[in-house]
């Protein structure tokens, strides 16, 4: 089911990337005080969109878990959240070296974006400890949806009060006037976040296909074990699988 049309998308999520990189070393001019390390931008800033979008992606399939009671939604959600926890990884990395070179120091504490997003990232970073601390797969699941709501609901606040706070050493290069960025910088920006974006969709749906693809030969395996204690002349013991969960 997850693996229709990977070879398609992933061939779109490679051609997307190609051109952004393309734009951002051939297309793209010097920024006019930064010079090359500039164009880091166009990692970082799209990294960080997607990162927080799958966050929220990951609240709002938990609330399909709590509606349906469909499992399918929890694994749905925990692999969104894991791909997000990754790319803030990135984001948190790639905005250190930029620091570096703009600023001259590696974090600036009193720039409410960089900030705000470390509060993000390590609220998120206690996800996986607290559901892997429970057994019991239907509470786990139960747990970790709520986990992701609450979340989730806390990402477009956060970002809300970051947009309304006053100081802000951080540039706001996606203002809601326009004009922020040049038009040669603003194309080679969207590409690059549409690149990014598939890259994220690409990444959940092949892991939704490999998490699918172990559950069913879990499953075939307790199937073809029960068949061989069943047979005739079998004295083997019966064999009690563990439940699944999703980061098996």
């Amino acid at each position: 089911m997850y693996g229709k049309g990977l070879r398609t998308l992933s061939a779109a999520t490679c051609l997307a990337l190609g051109a952004a990189f393309a734009l951002v070393f051939f297309y793209a001019p010097l920024d006019a005080d930064q010079g090359f390390i500039q164009k880091i931008f166009y990692v970082h800033v799209p990294m960080a969109i997607v990162a927080l979008l799958g966050f929220v992606a990951g609240a709002v399939m938990a609330i399909g878990h709590l509606r349906t009671g469909d499992r399918r939604w929890d694994l749905r959600s925990y692999v969104a959240i894991h791909l997000s926890l990754i790319l803030g990884v990135g984001v948190l990395i790639t905005g250190a070296i930029w620091a570096k070179a703009s600023w001259g120091h590696w974090w600036v504490w009193d720039e409410p974006t960089l900030v705000s997003f470390l509060i993000v990232f390590l609220l998120y970073a206690t996800y996986q400890p607290l559901r892997f601390s429970i057994e019991d797969p239907e509470r786990q699941a139960r747990y970790a949806s709520v986990f992701a709501i609450t979340a989730g609901a806390f990402v477009p606040l956060n970002f809300l009060a970051v947009r309304l706070a006053e100081s802000l050493t951080h540039p706001r290069v996606l203002s809601t006037t326009g004009g922020a960025l040049p038009g040669s910088m603003r194309l080679t920006f969207l590409v690059a976040l549409a690149g990014m974006g598939l890259l994220f969709v690409t990444l959940w749906k092949y892991e939704m296909a490999s998490k699918h693809a172990t559950a069913q030969l879990r499953s075939l395996r307790r199937k073809l074990g029960g068949e061989e204690i069943a047979s005739p002349g079998r004295s083997a013991a019966p064999r009690t699988a563990a439940p699944a969960h999703p980061g098996a």
